[in-house]
């Protein structure tokens, strides 16, 4: 039987199950740097200013590996004060709630929730009591929760869905701006990637003044499969002596979080998550049958936010040409690209469900591939 931890408790580090990660460097601070641009001062999604951050990691037993991770778009109440947000699905095998209003309207109301796949009905119920409780929406009679997930099922408890609303709620209170937690945490904690561990990335990357100085921030949880390329080198797991047991190469889920303080409209925002797919690609992913990979990006600039109600029937909003976006989409490629890395870069080594484990990528080897 799982062993129940109070709440105040199920933000943990288990030796034994996740091996050494506070000790494992980011992709940079290995020496892989990803791309051209420079990346902002925390190289992660909460370089956008504004955007907060926070997550609840369950480990619990021997089964129990999952986790909530939520990403606030600003400190305000975002269901009066919504923001442009645009989505792009690589491959749609996913359980994204809320996408069809999104397309629709071109807006987020709600913070987004990452977690796993049978929580995201608790997820989104939860988001939903968040909205209705903050003053100034007693009034509201529809939310739109934005709830994405990932299949954490090889190393997790999946059925016994063990994240309950409180953790959710708990994640939405806890978050702040600053270094965000990466690897085994959160939404990430029970999920693998190219057959290692996988998990949180996230990185950022600020374009330079004479092209706008925008920046682009990318948050990712790192469930799919394929072949691992760095720097376009193939990384063949048979060569690192890692377990045989291993989930299946090619299917598992990615979702993105694409932030940026650029005035975009929820077209041009929908364009920019496409871009940040390109990650997925770039490290060896395909888009398999069975991945749901899906980038919801949004604008955090005050000018282009949409008032729930106006006493004006129009409103005036300054937003980026055409030609002024294509430096975005080079950040968001690029910091999509180092967040997957940094996701795998950060998780440890961890034991879950009916005894597997997944490993940590083997940082010693790959120095020696990348020679």
């Amino acid at each position: 039987m799982p062993i129940v931890l109070p709440l105040a408790l199920t933000i943990i580090v288990i030796g034994a199950v996740l091996g050494s990660v506070r000790e494992r460097p980011r992709a940079r601070e290995f020496g892989l740097a990803v791309g051209v641009l420079p990346t902002g001062p925390l190289n992660a999604i909460t370089d956008v200013a504004g955007v907060k951050i926070g997550q609840v990691t369950l480990i619990e037993g021997r089964d129990v590996r999952t986790g909530v991770t939520a990403v606030l778009p600003h400190d305000g109440n975002i269901f009066q004060d919504k923001v442009p947000a645009g989505i792009s699905v690589a491959n749609g095998y996913g359980k994204l709630t809320g996408l069809p209003q999104v397309r629709e309207l071109g807006t987020i109301e709600t913070p987004i929730v990452l977690t796993n796949t049978l929580s995201v009905p608790t997820a989104a119920d939860a988001l939903i009591d968040w909205t209705l409780g903050l003053p100034g929406n007693e009034r509201a009679e529809s939310v739109n929760p934005v709830v994405g997930e990932t299949n954490d099922g090889w190393l997790n408890d999946i059925r016994g869905r063990h994240v309950t609303k409180d953790h959710v709620l708990e994640a939405l209170r806890k978050a702040s701006g600053g270094p965000v937690e990466e690897g085994a945490v959160g939404a990430g904690t029970g999920t693998t990637c190219f057959g290692y561990k996988g998990g949180i990335g996230t990185a950022s990357r600020r374009l330079p003044e004479s092209r706008g100085g925008w920046t682009v921030g990318v948050l990712v949880q790192t469930n799919f499969g394929g072949v691992l390329t760095i720097r376009g080198v193939p990384f063949d797991r048979k060569e690192t002596g890692a377990a045989a047991e291993t989930k299946p190469a090619g299917d598992g889920s990615c979702l993105m979080v694409v932030a940026t303080d650029a005035p975009l409209d929820a077209r041009n925002l929908e364009r920019l998550a496409k871009r940040a797919l390109l990650g997925i690609a770039r490290t060896g992913g395909y888009y398999a049958n069975g991945s749901g990979d899906f980038a919801v990006a949004f604008s955090t600039a005050a000018s282009v936010r949409i008032p729930h109600r106006s006493a004006s029937p129009a409103h005036t909003v300054t937003l980026l040409n055409d030609e002024s976006v294509s430096p975005l989409f080079q950040a968001a490629a690029e910091a999509a690209e180092e967040a997957i890395l940094n996701s795998l870069f950060k998780a440890g080594r961890m034991e879950g469900k009916d005894g597997r484990v997944a490993e940590a990528l083997p940082l010693e080897k790959l120095k020696d591939l990348l020679k």
